[in-house]
């Protein structure tokens, strides 16, 4: 039998010699359409489901399953539990995708994926790619590594890939009740997460909340000719803006105070962390995409951490007719999708009665006002003081460090993944390490989303080294 370190050693080296079988095994999964929005095809999520089945058995998983929850897109599950007397991890990706958007702005076919150079270097361009088939791709080749080298894998593992993170996780509760049975682990880890930057790994250590509503204004029963009825008669889609525009003040900051008041305020040892946290104005722009002349909205002591740290308000979508449809009308309605992105301490519910309220005080001229809620997912944050987070987060430091040769920054994400806190909370407060592959330029929900493949190779073998390390160092707390 070969000793811990042979194993590390073996797997690692058939990583490196094999590494190009796992970016196939990325492409064919990333070449399936699932968009788990209202309006497209449901069965192209159930194929993608079932398509990440067939991966994660034939990379070493067992009792590989298709998760059903009624009115839910399908999760998937497996597990290899053959380490007795060793922590059991529980893994977590998803498998649903965001729409392409505006196709015409794509330098490649979205749902073929394809090797472009980039920032960083080679990329592979495709809508899922990193967000968050990647993921998939992680979990599953460290497994393979270990198996596939004639070692068996030193931990435990459970997986669970998602069908409709990209929607909010809807369904969510009813699956933990379904099937908490199955998912009892010592630390959670997570891929679908970003970098800090090319070759710059991250732990994400804090998440926000998200919160979002469909407006609809209405005036009319029907649209009228602006020549003919425009003056006397209200516009809905310039009440629609008026609106809209009271939601935040001149520097971009939401304008209402009760939501504000949820904020907690930040702390001077606080402050002096963040100033740590690299930032470099022109990278900033250049990575997001500022146009020149627009300006940055800040608030607190450095960008980068304002986007986890303090609320924003997004305007996602707006509507009165179309771009190709634009007659010289006034429009019966208007319509907009608002989100609120949430921090530590703001409760949902009630920031979501604020924003109703508010747009409702606002709504000028008599006009009717109607809502659609969107589900909603709270902020998180990693518990540095509960038993056994700082041990499994030293672990992955470790492990990090010695996949992409650098030690990682411990950073928070500005976006949400309503897995984390539900799993975290139904765990008993499991330690869950966030990672992933992503970096400033991935474009991740936007146009030309990209991975930097680099990257990519150096997340297996890190979630390879974390695997060993978590064998060598840490104890299990719970049966497998």
């Amino acid at each position: 039998m070969k000793k811990p370190s042979e194993n590390l050693s073996s797997a690692i080296a058939h990583c490196e010699k094999n590494f190009s079988t796992y970016l196939e095994d990325l492409k064919e999964l990333a070449r399936i359409p699932s968009v788990s929005f209202s309006g497209f095809p449901e069965s192209e999520v159930r194929r993608s489901a079932q398509a990440v089945a067939k991966l994660l058995t034939a990379r070493g998983f067992e009792k590989v399953e298709v998760l059903e929850i009624p009115g839910a897109h399908p999760y998937v599950y497996g597990e290899r539990l053959k380490a007795p007397g060793k922590p059991t991890l529980l893994l977590y990706a998803h498998h649903d995708v965001q729409p392409p958007g505006r196709e015409e702005l794509w330098k490649t076919p979205p749902f073929e994926p394809t090797h472009l150079e980039g920032p960083g270097g080679e990329r592979l361009y495709g809508r899922g790619t990193a967000d968050d088939k990647a993921g998939v791709v992680v979990h599953a080749s460290a497994v393979a590594a270990f198996l596939d080298s004639g070692s068996e894998l030193p931990v435990n593992v459970k997986i669970v890939v998602e069908g409709e993170e990209e929607i909010g996780s809807g369904y969510l509760p009813e699956f933990l009740k379904t099937y908490r049975h199955k998912l009892d682990a010592d630390i959670m880890v997570l891929t679908d997460t970003t970098n800090f930057d090319c070759g710059v790994p991250a732990l994400t250590v804090a998440l926000r909340g998200l919160v979002g509503l469909e407006i609809e204004v209405r005036a009319l029963t029907k649209s009228v000719h602006s020549g003919m009825w425009g003056g006397p008669v209200p516009d809905p889609a310039m009440a629609l803006s008026k609106m809209l525009a009271s939601l935040v003040d001149e520097q971009g900051r939401i304008a209402i105070p009760e939501v504000l008041a949820m904020v907690r305020p930040l702390g001077d040892a606080e402050a002096q962390e963040m100033k740590k946290i690299p930032f470099h104005e022109p990278d900033f722009r250049k990575q997001v995409g500022m146009v020149e002349g627009s300006h940055l909205l800040r608030e607190g002591p450095n960008p980068n951490a304002q986007i986890w740290r303090f609320p924003s308000l997004t305007v996602n979508a707006i509507q009165a007719s179309s771009r190709k449809q634009a007659g010289n009308i006034i429009n019966d309605t208007a319509w907009a999708k608002v989100t609120i992105r949430t921090v530590a301490d703001m409760d949902s519910e009630r920031t979501m009665e604020l924003l109703q309220s508010h747009l409702r005080k606002v709504a000028p001229w008599g006009v009717e006002v109607h809502f659609e809620i969107e589900s909603s997912n709270g902020p998180w944050a990693l518990d540095l003081k509960a038993p056994g987070v700082e041990e499994a987060l030293g672990v992955a430091i470790s492990a990090m460090k010695k996949g992409y040769g650098t030690e990682p920054l411990q950073i928070g994400c500005g976006g949400s993944i309503p897995f984390v806190k539900p799993f975290a909370d139904a765990l008993g407060g499991a330690p869950a390490l966030l990672v992933g592959v992503e970096d400033p330029y991935t474009n991740a929900h936007g146009e030309n989303e990209s991975l930097l493949i680099s990257d990519l190779k150096k997340a297996c073998l890190s979630q390879i080294h974390l695997f060993s390390e978590i064998a060598e160092k840490i104890s299990p707390k719970r049966k497998s």
